[in-house]
């Protein structure tokens, strides 16, 4: 009687062990699952970000030569609406990139760090590309500013170019159309430079905001090797104490 109630406790052990094995594999593979369903969906919003930019310098090209007001009024929209748009997907992707490099170790833990790294690269790669953009579309607007500018005063001082380009200026308009003849022109290039003004204006808020993503991306680099190099440490912490208590257990034998 005694073995048949051992017989029993031992086939329950061994059912419960095999029951906790397959719930162990089930909830890693829901878990890898997550992962992988997150990395696309991460994959998706960098490919999104990287048609906006295309679209955002197309507009930027077309607002240096639009002359129609209210062709200019709806790309100004459209523009303002995708930079933002981008913006906050740029800054989701990146709070979303920290949190998958914040995962926990286990059994998958170095092909979810090599998958995310290359996530992050392709990531980095993206906002380098808008930053590239968004430069070349600085220089273009104070080149056109510039050009603005000498329509009415041609022989501008370089102080009086860095004023404008900084957002001043207006005296410089106000004494120009009042001391010549040509008030319409002067009207017209004081009114582009004012819109040049406010562009560069969104340029350098966006080349900042960009700036500060890459620096961020950075810190991520720096922390998960911090984070790896710790592993690797403790890892061969941990082997050289196995390797030294194998030593003593063959010397103690011997004696």
């Amino acid at each position: 009687m005694s073995m048949d109630r051992l017989t029993a406790s031992r086939a329950q052990r061994s059912q419960a062990y095999e029951m906790s094995a397959q719930n162990s594999q089930t909830q890693n593979g829901s878990a890898m699952s997550e992962f992988f369903s997150e990395i696309t969906s991460i994959q998706q919003g960098i490919e999104r970000i990287n048609a906006n930019v295309a679209k955002i310098s197309a507009l930027h090209t077309r607002l240096l030569n639009v002359i129609d007001e209210q062709l200019k009024e709806q790309d100004t929209i459209e523009l303002d609406n995708l930079t933002n748009e981008t913006r906050s997907l740029s800054n989701s992707l990146k709070d979303r990139i920290k949190g998958l490099e914040g995962s926990p170790p286990g059994p998958d833990a170095q092909m979810k760090r090599n998958r995310t790294a290359l996530l992050r690269s392709k990531f980095l790669e993206a906002l380098q590309s808008y930053q590239l953009f968004e430069k070349d579309a600085q220089v273009k607007s104070r080149q056109r500013t510039e050009r603005q500018l000498r329509i009415v005063k041609p022989d501008a001082t370089p102080e009086e170019v860095r004023a404008v380009l900084e957002g001043g200026g207006q005296q410089i308009f106000a004494e120009a159309i009042s001391s010549t003849g040509r008030y319409d022109s002067s009207r017209s290039a004081y009114k582009e430079v004012l819109e040049r003004q406010q562009n560069l204006r969104k340029l350098e808020q966006t080349l900042a905001n960009l700036a500060q993503l890459v620096v961020d991306m950075g810190v991520l680099v720096e922390k998960q090797d911090d984070t790896i190099n710790d592993i690797e440490a403790t890892a061969q912490s941990v082997e050289d104490d196995t390797e030294k208590a194998f030593v003593q257990s063959i010397f103690g034998s011997l004696r």
